[in-house]
């Protein structure tokens, strides 16, 4: 396989995280929908090698970096997703109550934004639609960034959006968080008035997740775990960063993520804390993945040198 520093990093976790993924599911007894996961895999893998084939080939070597970039992000997303669900039930107390705590003093209450979503239907419906908006938005940022040539940035994208998924977990593991409608009840009425991405019955099933666990998996019913920090609002940040600067992707991009943080609060069930916390990891990550790119590309260029015919002549 012909692959950058960066493409076998994240290789190399999808790699980590299937073993690890196998051996906790065979040591917990989980029952596997692995039908739908080979499915699902094979859409992953599929799109990965249609990119080394273009990248082999010389046909487009655009072409090659955004379906091999979008074919480990399909394959990262399946084994991150199973590896959160690894620990569960959790282990540690959830951090809610401390989040609630916070919410109260800066006046925000969820069950309070989702009713008046509720009253003004189309703005909850508008916000349903943004809220679905963020992982499509992740591939085509991967698409554009492909396509038009800019290797470096989808390589530090890639990587972000790997590094910020893996920190979020682990944080989660150790601090978890379900949010205000694992707790809070609204009226029936509002789930039929407008649609609700996260509302109680998606609470419910968390809480029961949390004190039973989970026996079968399918990627039919993967629930997204995380509360605090927000991946939603962290991928917002990542597609209005790393997208190009052209003008007619700007004019989508950035008003859909300009009203993320609302979708977030009212479609995402979360305390107000996730949305800065979703921020504030992104600032993190992002700046930790461009020295971890620098220091892999270093490597890279080091490995050359020292395996370059022509260098060692010119040594001798």
């Amino acid at each position: 396989m012909r692959l950058f520093a960066a493409e076998r990093f994240v290789l190399g976790v999808v790699a980590t995280l299937f073993l690890v993924d196998a051996a906790l599911i065979a040591v917990k007894g989980i029952r596997v929908d692995y039908v739908g996961y080979f499915i699902c895999s094979l859409a992953g893998a599929g799109v990965f090698l249609l990119g080394q084939f273009y990248r082999k080939s010389g046909r487009d070597l655009r072409i090659a970096a955004a379906l091999i970039s979008g074919g480990l992000f399909i394959l990262f997303t399946l084994v991150a997703s199973v590896f959160n669900y690894m620990f569960l039930p959790v282990a540690f107390p959830t951090i809610d109550h401390v989040l609630f705590r916070v919410d109260a003093a800066f006046g925000y209450s969820w069950a309070g934004i989702v009713l008046w979503a509720a009253t003004h239907p189309w703005v909850g419906t508008i916000l349903f639609m943004v809220y679905a908006t963020s992982l499509p938005q992740l591939l085509v940022v991967v698409i554009t960034l492909g396509f038009t040539g800019k290797e470096r940035m989808l390589h530090h994208f890639l990587v972000t959006g790997v590094l910020g998924a893996c920190a979020s977990i682990v944080f989660w593991i150790f601090f978890p968080t379900f949010g205000p409608s694992a707790y809070v009840q609204v009226p029936q009425w509002v789930s039929q008035t407008i649609p609700l991405a996260v509302g109680n019955i998606y609470g419910q099933e968390l809480v029961r997740l949390t004190t039973e666990g989970v026996v079968y998996l399918s990627p039919k019913d993967v629930l997204g775990l995380i509360g605090f920090p927000s991946f939603h609002i962290f991928m917002a940040a990542m597609s209005v960063w790393f997208v190009p600067r052209h003008w007619a992707v700007m004019a989508v991009i950035l008003p859909i993520n300009l009203l993320m943080p609302l979708a977030v609060l009212v479609q995402g069930g979360h305390h107000l804390s996730d949305v800065f916390g979703g921020l504030v990891a992104f600032v993190i990550v992002c700046a930790v993945s461009g020295r971890l790119l620098k220091w892999l590309a270093s490597r890279e260029r080091a490995g050359d040198a020292a395996t370059s015919p022509a260098r060692i002549v010119a040594a001798e």
